[in-house]
């Protein structure tokens, strides 16, 4: 995991909190830093800060959020990046594996890449999409903690899904609807035949089902070229 990826895990932390002040302030504390520190590095008033973690202002804008997440990186590499070392090394997971691509696509292009078969015809297939996710949907469903959703997304919610392991497509589109964040499409590999529960499920949130019969190897090469 490089620095990317741990901007991305704290900052979809906060940008999909229900309160956007304290998780500011959770990591901020997390990494070790006084107030003063970080608007030090922000160029801004430390009454700024104090009045967003309080939330004695609105929400932060995303330009704020990629500051102050630079800047606890920058103070924390300046005390040699042992915060950030054990961030990597906890949000180490084997379970499921996250891409971006370098352009958004649409949903339509992402079918057409993987030689999808649409299952469930939902949603916006114009919608544009940034990256995916590979899940290992028994593991998630058994082990993944709730707290852990957000680290599928990596900061993007507009991806792909792609679950492996799936029988009939039930469990993953059941722990889908129940989820605060949801994917703009799925993909079921190698499986024809979807339940209807679960295509009931897709209908309702507008979330496409798409089906590909690649290995994982070949699906991967092809979305590594977007």
């Amino acid at each position: 995991m490089n620095i990317e990826d741990v901007k991305n895990i704290i900052a979809g932390d906060i940008i999909f909190s229900s309160n956007v002040g304290e998780t500011l302030k959770k990591w901020r504390e997390i990494f070790g830093f006084r107030q003063k520190e970080i608007a030090s590095v922000m160029k801004i008033n430390q009454s700024m800060l104090s009045d967003y973690e309080n939330s004695r202002r609105r929400n932060p804008n995303i330009s704020f959020i990629r500051r102050f997440i630079d800047a606890l990186i920058e103070l924390d590499m300046m005390k040699g990046g042992e915060i950030l070392k054990k961030i990597a090394n906890f949000n180490k997971h084997d379970y499921f594996e996250r891409k971006n691509f370098s352009k958004g696509i649409t949903i339509q292009e992402f079918v057409d890449i993987i030689d999808g078969k649409v299952i469930v015809d939902a949603g916006d297939k114009n919608s544009i999409i940034y990256g995916y996710t590979i899940v290992d949907s028994i593991r998630v469903i058994l082990d993944m903690p709730e707290d852990d959703f957000p680290l599928l997304y990596g900061g993007i919610p507009d991806r792909a899904m792609i679950f492996l392991g799936v029988s009939t497509g039930r469990s993953p589109m059941v722990v889908i609807r129940i989820a605060p964040i949801k994917p703009k499409v799925v993909v079921f590999m190698n499986l024809e035949t979807v339940d209807e529960l679960a295509k009931e499920i897709a209908k309702r949130q507008r979330i496409p089902i798409i089906s590909t019969n690649l290995s994982i190897a070949e699906l991967k090469e092809r979305l590594a070229k977007i």
